[in-house]
């Protein structure tokens, strides 16, 4: 039985390794990187995208085909255009009756081509199609772009191709690199790394087939999220595992009871740890944001599945190998009851346990202080949406051409503000709209017209054609008429978005519950984004911070150390915070920061930076039961120093790895979160938590019985078992 229950969990987690493997191709054909379908339905721009649906019998989205000659375009120029343009109609996806013939700018030197797709083809194919159909029909000195939504959600798509391999390779390769030099062994590094990525399979073999069947939404974001989250937290849990293993096979007489010996001292805290992350993920699910509220169910099963594998693959790879896991450095019968804070004891972390009895006071002062000073630039963060042009980092094609468009037409062409309104409002609207700053012209749709709109004027809605031209009756549904409003600014800018909340602030006073005027289209997605991903960081924050506390206060049977603990982690996301604006701003020269960013990275590097101190706490709060709380607190320090560092390391190369997808919310998060847990790492958990609970001393199990001295070790009185150690005693 001791051989059949290894090698059963073994083969159970081979068969999902197959299966999640298989998937890895799937996942990409059911994520969305659509920012539309982030909305909750409440959102005003959900609510007119919506009814303009019921305006148009098809789903489009626009690309904007921009030729550009500096000094001006040539007769010559404009028929290759016309050639050129008249090609994309053979595209799949291209909807050439929809789509607007070539605009010729005032100064002559660009023209601008409305191309409709269809929003049932792939964007991102559609779009590479006619840029191959532009790199086919080159015009000598005209340089020509795709842009507009769909150039944009193209170039998006294409940033995120690296998402399965790169990100995968590189975050594998660091955390080898990283066991490697920690372990100094061969088959230990491979052993973890098959544990944690047999997590990772199985948790995309769930998640696929639960988008597939549209109970979770996965983005392109999610996606490299779960990957990142699954690889670092797995292998985290597994190096607490291996290091009560390690000194199991010390202790323990056989495999079998040092494999029980090591699940026994690590199943509570690496459950516990991961309850805090399932738990702050889990509350996502109050987000109002879609992307926010599926990351919470699709990051969490990933977690669930790095316990399952750390608690049962690992330590069954790891029964089979015995020692030799650990070769050519394995445990020796002389590591068995070796005092970790002795004075014999030469290594870092026994010295600086050392260190931290002799001075507690200095050490978690000077920490606050520093810590501090490094919140100072988390006012700076400029965390309120930035251009959807500017989510790409790099080359972007639709960004270099948004910048044309913006040189030779109105910045907003292509992408237009729709405004729905009741018939018998038309003019009250339309006189608001244009006298609204930022908006350039403004359209009403007619399907009686030639062109599918007609514009509208300060005196009301003109006709095409020469004067004395009959108006075509506008499009009426449902009592309401669809405007078309072009802006000033590039739909995707910040400057636009506060066109439309100035517009939307306007139409109140004429919109009433049962005839409303809404305000949609991609600027006001966006602009509805923003303003949900903030009142859900505002609302989502304080919950996290409440349900970790309540974890940690049923883990460690305390009051005073939970508060510490999450007081410590609160300072420490602050400091990554104000650092990382500094970086932002004085270094990458970011234009800003998605309202999501200081949330995400609030969740993770809380979340996870409070697996350390569980790590630690609980080790102390072992040995504190056998010698008093300030030698605990020493103890837990010295054996936990080495194996929560290497964690740390490992979790900070994995976000790390998030950089090499030239996206930069993903760059922000991967740079918040890992810098946050280096420091964490070296200077929180290992000199702030230790030092303040030293100094607090057995207070800090408050109100437990070992706040009133009462452990194994009174068989001396609790006072003396509760003294500074000095160097060299070992009671």
């Amino acid at each position: 039985m001791r051989v059949l229950i290894p090698a059963a969990l073994i083969l159970v987690w081979f068969g999902l390794f197959g299966a999640g493997g298989a998937s890895f191709g799937q996942i990409s054909e059911v994520s969305t990187n659509d920012q539309s379908q982030q909305l909750p339905a409440s959102a005003e721009a959900t609510k007119v995208q919506d009814l303009q649906a019921e305006f148009r019998d098809d789903d489009v989205i626009p690309a904007i085909v921009v030729f550009e000659r500096d000094g001006g375009l040539t007769e010559t120029d404009l028929a290759e255009i016309d050639e050129t343009v008249a090609e994309f109609a053979d595209v799949d996806g291209v909807l050439a009756d929809e789509s607007s013939p070539p605009i010729v700018s005032d100064d002559g030197e660009a023209v601008q081509v409305v191309t409709v797709l269809d929003t049932d083809a792939t964007i991102a194919d559609t779009v590479e199609a006619l840029r191959e159909v532009l790199a086919e029909n080159p015009i000598e000195g005209v340089t020509a772009a795709i842009t507009g939504p769909a150039g944009l959600t193209a170039d998006l798509t294409e940033a995120f191709a690296g998402i399965d391999g790169l990100l995968l390779l590189v975050a594998l390769g660091a955390v080898f690199v990283i066991l490697v030099v920690v372990y100094r062994s061969p088959l230990l590094p491979v052993l973890v790394l098959f544990s944690s990525l047999s997590a990772l399979c199985a948790s995309i073999l769930v998640v696929v087939q639960l988008a597939r069947a549209d109970i979770l939404l996965l983005s392109g974001q999610t996606q490299g999220i779960l990957f990142i989250l699954v690889i670092g937290a797995a292998t985290d849990y597994s190096l607490l595992y291996i290091a009560r293993f390690r000194e199991s096979l010390v202790t323990q007489p056989t495999k079998w009871k040092a494999t029980w010996a090591a699940l026994k001292g690590s199943w509570e805290p690496i459950l516990a740890s991961g309850g805090t992350v399932i738990a702050a993920l889990l509350l996502l699910l109050f987000s109002d944001l879609n992307s926010n509220k599926s990351l919470g169910p699709v990051a969490s099963i990933g977690i669930v599945f790095a316990l399952l594998a750390s608690l049962t693959l690992l330590p069954a790879l790891l029964f089979w190998a015995g020692k030799v896991a650990f070769w050519p450095i394995r445990p020796k019968a002389e590591e068995k009851d070796v005092n970790p804070i002795g004075a014999d004891r030469k290594g870092l972390w026994p010295r600086l346990a050392r260190l931290i009895a002799r001075r507690p006071r200095v050490i978690w002062i000077s920490s606050v202080l520093l810590l501090g000073v490094l919140c100072l630039g988390m006012f700076q963060l400029k965390a309120d949406g930035v251009a959807q042009s500017e989510f790409v980092l790099g080359e972007s094609q639709a960004r270099d051409g948004q910048a044309v468009l913006a040189d030779h037409f109105p910045a907003g062409s292509g992408s237009p503000t729709v405004i729905i309104a009741p018939e018998d409002e038309l003019e009250a609207v339309s006189e608001i709209v244009l006298d609204t700053d930022g908006v350039d012209s403004l359209t009403v749709l007619s399907e009686e017209s030639p062109s599918g709109s007609l514009p509208v004027t300060e005196d009301g809605v003109q006709p095409l054609g020469p004067p004395g031209t009959p108006v075509p009756d506008v499009t009426v549904v449902d009592g309401n008429v669809l405007l078309s409003a072009t802006l000033e600014d590039a739909g995707d800018s910040i400057a636009a978005e506060n066109v439309v909340v100035d517009l939307r602030d306007k139409l109140a006073d004429i919109s009433t519950e049962s005839n409303p005027v809404l305000v949609g289209g991609t600027t006001a997605i966006a602009l509805d984004s923003n303003t949900t991903a903030i009142q859900d960081r505002n609302l989502l924050i304080p919950l996290i911070l409440a349900a970790i506390t309540l974890i940690l206060m049923l883990l460690l049977r305390s009051i005073v150390a939970p508060l510490l603990l999450i007081a410590s982690v609160v300072l420490s996301f602050g400091a990554a915070l104000g650092v990382s604006a500094w970086v932002f701003n004085g270094i990458f020269d970011f234009p800003g920061a998605d309202p999501s960013v200081p949330l995400f990275g609030f969740v993770f590097l809380v979340a996870l930076g409070v697996d350390y101190n569980i790590f630690l706490m609980t080790r102390v709060r072992e040995e504190s039961k056998n010698h008093g709380t300030k030698q605990g607190i020493l103890r837990g320090l010295a054996v936990t120093g080495g194996v929560i560092t290497s964690a740390g390391l490992v979790l900070a190369a994995t976000f790390a790895a998030l950089s090499v997808i030239p996206i930069l919310f993903l760059l922000q998060i991967a740079f918040i979160v890992a810098f946050g847990v280096l420091l964490d790492t070296f200077l929180v958990r290992t000199l702030l938590v230790p030092a303040l609970s030293y100094d607090i001393g057995r207070a800090i199990w408050w109100p437990s019985k070992l706040s009133r001295g009462i452990h194994s070790a009174d068989r001396q009185p609790a006072a003396e078992a509760d003294e500074p150690v000095a160097a060299g005693h070992t009671s």
